[in-house]
This record gives C-alpha cells, sequence and structure tokens, in this order.
C-alpha cells in the first residue's frame, strides 16, 4: 500500500514537471517573439532571433541562463546600446553649446554694434567740427578702431600701449597742422613727445579714455571669450569616447533584460545612475572648475554697468576723441609757448595761416536696456547649467535609458526582475573606486578632460585678473600641447607675449578669438614676428642699414 502511494506520488510529480516544462517552454516562446519584434525593429536580421529560449553558456555580457539572445544578438545589441549613449551624451552637449552659442552671439553683437556706433559718429561729426584737423588724420582713427576692435575679438595687443601710441602719432600731426608756418623736423616732434605727459596737451582726455578702457575692454572681452571657452570644452569632452567597460555596462543595463526574456522590465533607478556614473566618471571631475569659471563670469558683468562700465565706455570713445582735439585746440597758445620753451625755437618757414577753430559737442547716449536683458538672460542660462557634469547621469537615465519611475520588485536590476540593493555611488573619478556595476580603474584619469579643467581654470583666472581691472595674459591649453597661443612654435624670447603698435608685427595669434574675426586676420602680421633662424641675422643687418640711410617717416 506504501508502495503504491509513493508511485502515485511520482507518477503526478513527473506529470506536474511535464506540465510546468511545457508551460514555461509556452512562455519562453512568447517571450522571444516579443524579443523578435524589438530587435526587428531596430533593424537587425530576425534570422539571429530563436523562436524559443536557449542556453546561454555563449553569452558574454548578460547572465547566462536561458536567454533569447545568440552571440550576434548580444554583441549586435551591445553595439546599438553604445551607439544609443553616445548618440544621447552628442546630444545634450549639442543643446549646452546652443544655449552657449546663443549668450555669446547676442553680447558679443552688442558690444561690437557700440563700437561700430562710435565711429560711424566719429565718421559723421567731425568733419565738420574739426575740418582738416580730422579729414587728414581719417586713417590715424580708423587705425585706433581697429585696434580696439582687434583688442576685444581676442588679439594680444596691449592696449595702454596702443593708446599711448595713437595720442603720440596725433599729437605730432595735429600740432604740425596747427602750425603749417613752422619748420618741425623730426629730432623737434621727438622733443615734442618727450614733453607730451608734462604737457597734457590733449587735457584729461587721454588718461579717462585708458584708464577707462583698457577696464572696459577686458571685461566684456573676458567674458565673451568665458562663453567660448565654455563651448569649446563642452565639444572637446563630447569627443572623448566611452571605455570598454562602459560599453559592457550600458549593453547590460538596457538590452540584457530583452535576451533575459523580460524586454518590459525597465532598468532600476539607482542601477542606472551607477552605471553612468562610472560611464561618465571623468566628466563628473569637470563640475568644480564648471562651476568656478560660470560664477566668474556672472561676477564680471557687474563691469559692464555705470560710468565706467563697459557699455558707457565703448559705445562713448569718440565723446573722449573730440574732448581731446577740444582741449588741444583751447590749449594751443600756452602748448606752443611751453614746447618753445623746451624745446627751442623753430625755424619760420612763412606767415601763420589764421584757422577756423570748430569745437564738437557730443551728447552721452542713454544706454537702450538691450545689454541688461542679454545679460540678464545669460546669467539666468548660466546659473541652469552649473550643476550640468554631475547631473548628466540622472538627467540621461531619466530622459535617454527609459528608467523605471521607481526603484521596486519589477523593475531591471541587471540580473533579473527585482529590487536594486547597491548604493548609488558619489560623483567624480575617485568615488567609483567601489562602483558595482562599471570597472573603473581611478588611477587612469583621462588626458583630454584634465586639459580641458586646466582650460576651465585657465579661464576662471582670466576673468578674476579682469574683475580687477587686469589683462591677464591668456595661454591657450590645446590637446596638442602646443594651442592657438604658443605662437606658431616661435621662441618667447624672440617673439614676446606683449607687442605695442610699434611692435604690431609680433603680434601672436588670437586665443579665443570671438566669432567674425578670421584666423587670417588674427595671424596676418604673427608670420613676420618669428623669421626663419637662418634669416633672422640678415634681417636684422637691412634694417640697420635701412635705419642709418632712410628718411625718418612721419
Amino acid at each position: 500500500m506504501e508502495l503504491r502511494a509513493r508511485g502515485w506520488w511520482l507518477l503526478c510529480a513527473t506529470a506536474a514537471l511535464v506540465a510546468c516544462a511545457r508551460g514555461d517552454s509556452a512562455s519562453k516562446s512568447r517571450s522571444c517573439s516579443e524579443v523578435r519584434q524589438i530587435y526587428g525593429a531596430k533593424g537587425f536580421s530576425l534570422s539571429d532571433v530563436p523562436q524559443a529560449e536557449i542556453s546561454g553558456e555563449h553569452l558574454r555580457i548578460c547572465p547566462q541562463g536561458y536567454t533569447c539572445c545568440t552571440s550576434e544578438m548580444e554583441e549586435n545589441l551591445a553595439n546599438h546600446s553604445r551607439m544609443e549613449l553616445e548618440t544621447a551624451l552628442h546630444d545634450s552637449s549639442r543643446a549646452l553649446q546652443a544655449t552657449l552659442a546663443t549668450q555669446l552671439h547676442g553680447i558679443d553683437d552688442h558690444f561690437q554694434r557700440l563700437l561700430n556706433d562710435s565711429e560711424r559718429t566719429l565718421q559723421d561729426a567731425f568733419p565738420g567740427a574739426f575740418g582738416d584737423l580730422y579729414t587728414q588724420n581719417t586713417r590715424a582713427f580708423r587705425d585706433l578702431y581697429a585696434e580696439l576692435r582687434l583688442y576685444y575679438r581676442g588679439a594680444n595687443l596691449h592696449l595702454e600701449e596702443t593708446l599711448a601710441e595713437f595720442w603720440a602719432r596725433l599729437l605730432e600731426r595735429l600740432f604740425k597742422q596747427l602750425h603749417p608756418q613752422l619748420l618741425l623736423p623730426d629730432d623737434y616732434l621727438d622733443c615734442l613727445g618727450k614733453q607730451a605727459e608734462a604737457l597734457r596737451p590733449f587735457g584729461d582726455a587721454p588718461r579717462e579714455l585708458r584708464l577707462r578702457a583698457t577696464r572696459a575692454f577686458v571685461a566684456a572681452r573676458s567674458f565673451v571669450q568665458g562663453l567660448g571657452v565654455a563651448s569649446d570644452v563642452v565639444r572637446k569632452v563630447a569627443q572623448v569616447p566611452l571605455a570598454p567597460e562602459c560599453s559592457r555596462a550600458v549593453m547590460k543595463l538596457v538590452y540584457c533584460a530583452h535576451c533575459r526574456g523580460v524586454p518590459g522590465a525597465r532598468p532600476c533607478p539607482d542601477y542606472c545612475r551607477n552605471v553612468l556614473k562610472g560611464c561618465l566618471a571623468n566628466q563628473a571631475d569637470l563640475d568644480a572648475e564648471w562651476r568656478n569659471l560660470l560664477d566668474s563670469m556672472v561676477l564680471i558683468t557687474d563691469k559692464f554697468w555705470g560710468p565706467s562700465g563697459a557699455e558707457n565706455v565703448i559705445g562713448s570713445v569718440h565723446m573722449w576723441l573730440a574732448d581731446a582735439i577740444n582741449a588741444l585746440q583751447d590749449n594751443k597758445d600756452t602748448l606752443t609757448a611751453k614746447v618753445i620753451q623746451g624745446c627751442g625755437n623753430p625755424k619760420v618757414t612763412g606767415s601763420e595761416e589764421k584757422r577756423r577753430r570748430g569745437k564738437l559737442a557730443l551728447q552721452e547716449k542713454t544706454p537702450t536696456g538691450t545689454l541688461e536683458k542679454l545679460v540678464s538672460e545669460a546669467k539666468a542660462q548660466l546659473r541652469d547649467i552649473q550643476d550640468f557634469w554631475i547631473s548628466l547621469p540622472g538627467t540621461l537615465c531619466s530622459e535617454k535609458m527609459a528608467m523605471s519611475p521607481a526603484s521596486d520588485d519589477r523593475c531591471w536590476n541587471g540580473i533579473s526582475k527585482g529590487r536594486y540593493l547597491p548604493e548609488v555611488m558619489g560623483d567624480g573619478l575617485a568615488n567609483q573606486i567601489n562602483n558595482p556595476e562599471v570597472e573603473v580603474d581611478i588611477t587612469k584619469p583621462d588626458m583630454t578632460i584634465r586639459q580641458q579643467i586646466m582650460q576651465l581654470k585657465i579661464m576662471t583666472n582670466r576673468l578674476r585678473g579682469a574683475y580687477g581691472g587686469n589683462d591677464v595674459d591668456f595661454q591657450d591649453a590645446s590637446d596638442d600641447g602646443s594651442g592657438s597661443g604658443s605662437g606658431g612654435g616661435c621662441p618667447d624670447d624672440t617673439c614676446g607675449r606683449r607687442v605695442s603698435k610699434k611692435s604690431s608685427s609680433s603680434r601672436t595669434p588670437l586665443t579665443h578669438a570671438l566669432p567674425g574675426l578670421s584666423e587670417q586676420e588674427g595671424q596676418k602680421t604673427s608670420a613676420a614676428s618669428c623669421p626663419e633662424p637662418h634669416s633672422f641675422s640678415l634681417l636684422f643687418l637691412v634694417t640697420l642699414v635701412l635705419a642709418a640711410v632712410g628718411p625718418r617717416w612721419r
């Protein structure tokens, strides 16, 4: 009796197992059918997909239980998952670059328009007011605006020296025009130039313009350069390839649920964050310097307002020029007497011509409020993107990786449907040493990203210097180590870092030039700055000969 009962039990158990296997087989077949639809929708061949689950010993990434994936499917889906993440990263980067570009073009266009309007006002008003004092010196004024424009757009000019050269050249020319009856040789004009600082022939205009322009232009150009550097950093970081360990982890995150026969299970939130925190660990290390840069850019906008602010000064250059010529004419007799006292009596070649003294009074333009609106929008957007790098994993998980809305028993945890238990890692490379999902070597930081961190530091230092009114030297730290600010291999002891108008041929190329300034325009003089070593001595000798026998041009 006991044997008969035991036989019935074995028979029932066997039947139950067979029935369970049949039911399980039907379930597996249905699961693979759903995987076939998803796999085919991605453009892959359906011939790779088995009709029912098969043993998974062949899998290299996904769990090796029963599976709907062949080796070919796993490889194809791994490549596809990597491409999807790269596309998502590029989309996020392009969106951020577009935001920065919109800010840059809006504010840059406004500053350039202010300078253009100032020059246009000068061209319209000066001929009628000053006559040939202006018309015979239009090139000097045009050159000044060209230099200001080059400086603003990134050329490595010394602005104070540029302005000093302009005033010295203008004084020589205007003094000769105001005294056509006097013979003024070069040595006499040199004497005049040496006394110019003490004589103050143009009144306070040169000093006021120098003090205000240097602070205003450096603040304006540093801000827009900061936007350019930020955009450039985003572009270069977006080109950093994903590590092989990351590609494997992303495949396991996104598509191993399909291979496991549960394609409807979406990644658990904490699981997704751990994978992308490991994949983007180097990018997260940009966070500190990125924030410093954006904070410094917001701070420098304080220098845009008020009497010495960038908006007022850049748009009012012509007013200081008008004040200077007015002062020169008003002080003509006193100036002449002091020059004769200091430099001697020049020869008289004819009678003095009486000339009409024209004066020009210009009304200061009231700001339109355009810059205030542009800066307000830019500051708001800069604050919005401050946490871009550390929020990127969570953003991609929410928007691109079809993350589950909750970490519960129904989400994909990398092995099966169930709760994800490991804790979420911190941000940055150093915090990934125990990442359970991505194997990260914290001793080997990505060098491209380290270079971009240095780029951010350099630009932040430049902005901080600009806030104090100082034009900090800016060396471009590019990927290849040479950089656009390297001077084309020109040694510093030959070319120098700072240049004046007298030695404009030694200007170095632009560093983070603003839009609208061509590379040719920025480098047109740099080719002459560093002659070939074998020709340098010859060039020097020729220069000495020309200086000895050629007349000096005034």
